[in-house]
């Protein structure tokens, strides 16, 4: 039996090991449930107090942007804690009970097209918010995202930075620097390689893993032009749909401004012939204006310099692929308010209800409905809502709104009106009855704007489904 960790965590095995140190499965003593979470070791590579003042303080700010990353997205680790103890720098980060892309590659053999799909899909919208933040993650590749049990979702974990502060060297100036390029090769782009990674350098990297998943190749098996250093891969992937394999080239060009200026626009890209029809009003709300000199927080902040701009991109997918949560920063994000969503439905009559229970309730006049829309309303997943998006809402949008955060999580309805409704929209995939739905599965801002619309809806009496 291993000795408790930071009197606390009681480790169970290790899950790797590598130069910057090891990985543990750990389970949570002073917590009632005994939560099992990852515990990462990390070690500086020079024993040197000056050096190591550095790097505990580079440590501390990378916990803290990896605290507010996963506060704002499930599909990044949350991170529960870090401590440093003899020497050494701990984190410790809630563990995903799931498989990497290459161990279920390695189960099922090749990803179909639409399952590739649908992982980008489920991908692009957190890399969109990971660089709002200004942050590159530096090292993305098929053994650092890993697809949930429970829930299908795609995770992305190990960011690079914190491995980097481990890296903390002084130069011949004295100024502190690091000694390393996070990366894989590979996956990794010439400009990463050079130590200025910029944010289509992750783009890069998720084109690479996509183009993994659907040859089994790893890009070292890949053939290059050379002339132009580009990657051939397509005649290893004939199958694949022209649009997607139009999508993938673009993401992994060579030269950065070859490629998607940021995630939103390489999902704009990949959805466009999912489904061409546009939504009739804005999924999402314009985005704050950003520097145009802003750098992103990676190795070495003063060789880098990217533009962030464009909007999160909504956008519709296919029947087949499932809408995961999009997460989107706003000034003030709201992740820790403990609030109980309510969730109201007035059962009307319908053609073609999906029940889960049997429910006795009056029935009334049928309600014409407006016709269904692709509109999801995800931008509630990424940004507080406030009095100025309801006001112009009747109740039926209102209910719709409030209920989508629901339904976007895989939730039925007892409300046959309700149910019609999602049942129509494309990206809806209906899993959980009423009772069964789990609230865990909202974020804390979903919850805040669940409660928050009815609230509002309860002071301007404005239902188009009574309680």
């Amino acid at each position: 039996m291993h000795e408790l960790l930071n009197n606390r965590y009681q480790v169970i095995r290790t899950l790797g090991s590598g130069g910057f140190g090891e990985t543990f499965l750990a389970e949570d003593t002073q917590m009632p449930s005994q939560r099992r979470c990852v515990i990462k070791q990390l070690r500086p590579i020079q024993n040197n107090p000056q050096i190591y003042q550095l790097v505990q303080e580079r440590f501390q700010r990378e916990a803290a942007i990896l605290e507010d990353l996963g506060g704002c997205t499930d599909q990044i680790p949350t991170l529960y804690a870090y401590f440093q103890s003899d020497g050494q720098f701990y984190l410790v980060q809630e563990w995903i009970s799931g498989d990497t892309l290459t161990a279920k590659l390695q189960k099922q053999g090749l990803f179909s097209e639409g399952a590739v799909r649908e992982i980008l899909v489920d991908l692009l919208p957190v890399l969109e918010y990971v660089h709002s933040q200004r942050i590159v993650h530096r090292d993305i590749k098929p053994d650092n995202i890993m697809v949930r049990h429970h829930d299908g979702k795609s995770v992305l974990i190990d960011f690079g930075a914190v491995r980097e502060s481990m890296g903390t060297v002084v130069n011949s100036q004295g100024n502190p620097t690091s000694s390393i390029v996070i990366g894989t090769p590979g996956y990794m782009p010439s400009e990463q390689a050079a130590g200025r990674p910029v944010y289509s350098s992750d783009l890069y990297s998720l084109g690479l893993t996509a183009i993994y998943l659907l040859t089994g190749k790893q890009p070292q098996q890949l053939e290059s032009d050379s002339q132009t250093g580009e990657i051939v891969w397509r005649q290893n992937a004939l199958q694949v749909d022209s649009t997607l394999a139009g999508v993938l080239d673009k993401a992994i060009a060579y030269h950065p401004r070859e490629r998607y200026s940021n995630a939103t626009a390489m999902l704009d890209a990949l959805q466009s012939r999912v489904n061409p029809i546009p939504p009739t009003q804005p999924i999402f709300s314009p985005p704050p204006t950003v520097a145009v000199n802003q750098q992103p927080i990676t190795q070495n902040n003063h060789h880098q310099s990217i533009i962030m701009g464009g909007l999160i991109a909504g956008g519709l997918i296919g029947a087949s692929v499932i809408i995961s949560q999009v997460f989107r920063p706003s000034s003030q994000p709201v992740v820790n308010e403990q609030v109980t969503p309510t969730v109201t439905e007035t059962p009307v009559v319908s053609s073609s209800p999906v029940m889960e229970e049997n429910i006795t309730s009056p029935v009334i006049p049928q309600t014409i409905l407006p016709s269904p829309t692709t509109n999801s309303y995800v931008w509630l997943s990424e940004r507080p809502v406030t009095d100025t998006d309801l006001v112009d809402k009747d109740g039926f949008q209102l209910d719709i709104m409030r209920n989508s955060i629901y339904a976007r999580h895989g939730r039925r309805f007892n409300t046959p009106g309700l149910q019609e409704y999602f049942n129509n929209q494309s990206w809806y995939s209906p899993i959980y009855s009423p009772k069964a739905f789990p609230l865990q599965l909202l974020s804390p801002l979903e919850k805040r704007n669940a409660e928050y619309i009815n609230q509002y809806q309860d002071r301007h009496q404005r239902r188009h489904f009574p309680k």
